[in-house]
């Protein structure tokens, strides 16, 4: 039976997209945040909220956000949600004033794989 050159070049498709698509499943990625990414908010957060696609370690993830002046913000310990492993909060030690805060984040989903991240949001 002869391959003509479309039918391999679909079975070849095929076959990497087999390989391929749990690869690109394997990863913790945000979905939402709480302050949203790029939004403003009336007043300050006492926590932020960061829901990923799948569950994530808190022992080994973490989130350092730094204020409008360039200075890291004091946080609590990160804390997994107990009835949602994919949601992580991250509690604020002080209150922010107004400006634009960068949050960057990095996690170890529960199959082991590392992903980061950032995002920013406005205090008014």
């Amino acid at each position: 039976m002869a391959f003509s050159a479309s039918r391999a070049a679909s079975l070849c498709t095929f076959v990497v997209s087999l390989f391929a698509a749990p690869v690109v499943f394997a990863h913790a990625h945000l979905q939402s945040q709480m302050p949203a990414a790029n939004a403003t908010v009336e007043q300050a957060p006492q926590a932020l909220r960061l829901q990923f696609s799948e569950g994530i370690e808190p022992a080994f993830s973490g989130v350092k956000i730094t204020g409008p002046d360039g200075k890291a913000i004091s946080t609590g310990k990160v804390t997994r949600d107990a009835k949602d492993d994919k949601i992580l909060t991250v509690p604020l030690n002080e209150t922010l004033s107004a400006g634009e805060y960068q949050v960057a984040w990095h996690v170890v989903s529960v199959d082991s794989h590392k992903t980061q991240g950032q995002y920013r949001f406005t205090v008014k």
